[in-house]
């Protein structure tokens, strides 16, 4: 049904269709990431912050990915009012110190910057690994995410293969690779939290955007797995399911 109706419009408005479709499609997909970022505070208190959980009890250091816009610096700032001390990562330094310094000025904490854009894939890791040495992580947030341009069909997408491949580096590679480097400290002092944001479309497939999609519904059962294996050694595993997520 949904497709007869776009060959309609297609077939009455000819080529200029594409467009209000283009046009549409960004419009729409920034105002659901307007309204997660202004929603995002009121998320974490209500789902992930209820309570009066000491986050400090796991670990003095928070770890939060894709820290420096919507989701990740919401968690970054929640944690830091709790106490923590927090290592943002994300790959424009620029934006990174700006937030480093918001949160020092607001809560009182330490801040660390690590620069890594998750695009690149496996070469990342070892100098993630190093810089993150020495410090009582508590808490890992894997938040950072990437998405399609626009929605679009998967032979259609621009740069298809260059972007699908930098989807799941971003998306899939990250998850794991932040988890295994982090969580085996958790697991010695047998405490601490990892929690993943996945989205609506780890749970339900999303058709145009098909490998967004698909990597998300990794994450989401990624986090359901690790939970279940590292429960029973202190850990907890979370996973967020948001309706959107731009890198």
């Amino acid at each position: 049904m949904a497709s007869s109706v776009i060959n309609n419009i297609i077939n009455v408005f000819g080529k200029d269709a594409s467009a209000c479709f283009t046009t549409f499609g960004f419009l729409a997909a920034s105002y659901w990431a307007l309204k997660v970022t202004f929603n995002v505070i009121k998320i974490l208190k209500s789902l992930v912050f209820a309570g009066s959980t000491n986050f400090k009890s796991l670990g003095s250091w928070a770890v939060v990915t894709g820290s420096t816009d919507g989701i990740g610096k919401g968690y970054a700032k929640e944690l830091a009012q709790r106490g923590m001390n927090i290592v943002l990562i994300s790959r424009s330094e620029a934006k990174l110190q700006e937030v480093a310094s918001e949160i020092e000025k607001e809560s009182k904490v330490q801040t660390r910057i690590i620069v890594a854009d998750f695009t690149k894939g496996l070469e990342l890791y070892d100098s993630i690994r190093d810089q993150l040495a020495g410090l009582e992580i508590g808490i890992l947030v894997n938040n950072v995410g990437m998405n399609y341009p626009f929605p679009n069909y998967f032979l259609e997408v621009t740069d298809r293969e260059e972007v699908f491949i930098k989807i799941i580096n971003v998306n899939i590679t990250s998850v794991t690779m932040m988890t295994s480097i982090v969580m085996p400290a958790m697991v010695e002092r047998k405490k601490g939290a990892v929690i993943n944001i996945s989205s609506a479309g780890g749970v339900h497939p999303i058709p145009l955007q098909t490998v967004y999609s698909a990597s998300k519904a990794y994450v989401t059962f990624f986090s359901r797995c690790i939970q279940s294996e590292y429960e029973s050694k202190g850990i907890i595993c979370q996973v967020g399911k948001y309706f959107i997520q731009y890198f």
